[in-house]
């Protein structure tokens, strides 16, 4: 049902594949940030990439099943 709407959209597996991607390199971004800042923020720092950090399979799953219906 989502795929059929995002495929309506115009959105592409390739797009999501390539989104994915993006949030492998932006959680590791992050997480490098973590590392930078002072203690007493480093826990919100952490947090943030391990957030940004659980996209990626999900975006990938569903540009997979976009290439399903393509």
């Amino acid at each position: 049902m989502i795929d059929l709407a995002l495929h309506r959209v115009g959105v592409r597996s390739t797009h999501l594949h390539v989104a994915s991607m993006g949030a492998v390199a932006l959680c590791i971004m992050l997480w490098i940030r973590a590392k930078t800042v002072d203690q007493e923020q480093r826990g919100n720092a952490e947090r943030r990439a391990l957030f940004v950090g659980l996209w990626p399979p999900t975006l990938w799953l569903m540009g997979d099943s976009l290439r399903d219906r393509e």
